[in-house]
């Protein structure tokens, strides 16, 4: 867990890749820059030799320092780089911004509440049950969907008060 101010990041983790490097959420070298993450980044070796060849370091051997540094190097545009199955966070400190995103095709989600209090956000939506003030009533209209279509389409979630941001 990461808490700064308003914003706390945590994550729970099945590792894979680097499983005591890649620990999250992962900070660049200043702490400005933090990344929670879940999925794979297919290509993160080929992104790491160029970004290193442009003078970011690597503490780890984690395709999730790749998002961290690519955040820095490219900003949004880091996603048009990124090869897999993804949805993360970066907490950029330096612009005071939050970024989420989730990869084109919509393999990994991304679950989301937004209201004036808060921004709460996560990759499973049972994880957003422990969210204080959340109303965790059902959403038919989503119910419906996924009985028809068998998944359910973002920007529907399982709960009312929940979204799924789209790929």
């Amino acid at each position: 867990i990461a808490i700064r101010g308003p914003v706390a990041f945590g994550h729970r983790r099945l590792s894979i890749i680097d499983p005591e490097g890649g620990r999250q959420p992962m900070f660049n070298e200043d702490g400005n820059v933090w990344v929670t993450f879940n999925g794979e980044i297919y290509n993160y070796r080929e992104l790491a030799e160029e970004l290193k060849s442009k003078g970011h370091q690597f503490r780890s051997s984690s395709d999730t320092e790749t998002i961290v540094h690519a955040w820095e190097e490219w900003g949004e545009d880091c996603l048009k780089r990124l090869r897999g199955m993804f949805a993360f966070a970066v907490m950029d400190w330096r612009a005071g911004r939050l970024f989420v995103a989730r990869d084109q095709l919509g393999i990994k989600p991304l679950h989301y509440i937004e209201t004036p209090e808060y921004f709460a956000f996560s990759s499973e939506p049972q994880a957003l049950r422990l969210v204080p003030g959340f109303n965790c009533e059902l959403s038919f209209d989503a119910i419906d969907q996924f009985l028809w279509l068998q998944y359910i389409p973002a920007p529907s979630s399982i709960y009312d008060q929940a979204s799924k941001l789209p790929p």
